[in-house]
């Protein structure tokens, strides 16, 4: 346990101007200090784009730039990151003229200034991401970053594996131009139903209920169970977690942050 001495010079070191880069590091989800030490021993870590192998280097996170294998270290003890599972008749929005459910009646006003990044219909159910770190939500939402987005569809209807293939080699023509899957696979089916996985890039509105309503099979239930490297797993339908720093930092890697 720390002497009064060892914690009046920790204070001191850390009240000199800038952070101990180890400490930035193990701060940002990178592990533990001695962890993040051998990180920068072995040559991982660069700084303003110059190689720091020297223990003891001091940086200013707010106007130097720190990366780690290659990748951008975001810190910012203000951000917030949030998984939610939007049940079914939940508005994607903060709030409603009409007076429907919305995201703020699950998430409440513990957060400041937060916002969700994405939508699901109305109907749908499954992961939004809500965030207030807005450089994060403008590159998850960008197009250019064609962030994956995985679904369970149960849809109106026994699907076949051949029509399953086609939507992703050839895809099918919408209103607004021709789209495809990245990935397709049935899960389960009956005479009356058929359960698929679906993966694409495409945000636009009601995307999946789209594609599959075009060739004559209705979706009935639409589940949203991951975004990029973010999954759903077990989280409850009108529940919500904060991220990690390590997986707000894979999030951010995905959207080139």
């Amino acid at each position: 346990m720390p002497n009064a001495y060892s914690r009046a010079r920790k204070a001191h070191e850390d009240n000199q101007e800038g952070i101990r880069l180890q400490k930035l590091l193990a701060q940002a989800g990178f592990g533990s200090r001695r962890k993040c030490e051998l990180m920068i021993t072995e040559g991982r870590v660069e700084v303003d784009g110059e190689l720091v192998t020297e223990l003891g280097t001091r940086v200013d996170p707010t106007h130097q730039q720190v990366r780690v294998d290659g990748s951008r270290v975001r810190i910012n003890n203000n951000h917030i990151t949030l998984a939610l599972n939007k049940p079914k008749r939940v508005l994607s929005a903060m709030e409603d003229p009409k007076g429907r459910y919305t995201l703020r009646d699950i998430v409440g006003d513990k957060y400041e200034r937060i916002f969700h990044m994405g939508r699901l219909d109305y109907d749908s159910e499954g992961l939004i991401l809500m965030t207030n770190d807005g450089e994060l939500s403008q590159h998850v939402m960008h197009p250019k970053y064609e962030v994956e987005k995985t679904y369970v569809a149960t849809l109106e209807g026994k699907i076949s594996g051949t029509v399953c293939r086609r939507l992703v080699t050839t895809g099918v023509q919408l209103d607004d131009g021709w789209i495809k899957l990245d990935h397709c696979a049935i899960i389960d089916s009956s005479r009356d139903a058929t359960i698929v996985k679906v993966v694409l890039h495409s945000g636009k509105n009601r995307i999946v209920r789209r594609i599959f309503g075009s060739i004559g099979f209705p979706v009935k239930r639409l589940v949203r169970t991951q975004i990029g490297p973010i999954k759903l797993g077990e989280l409850k339908s009108g529940s919500y977690r904060v991220l990690s720093q390590a997986e707000v930092r894979s999030l951010a890697k995905e959207v080139g942050l």
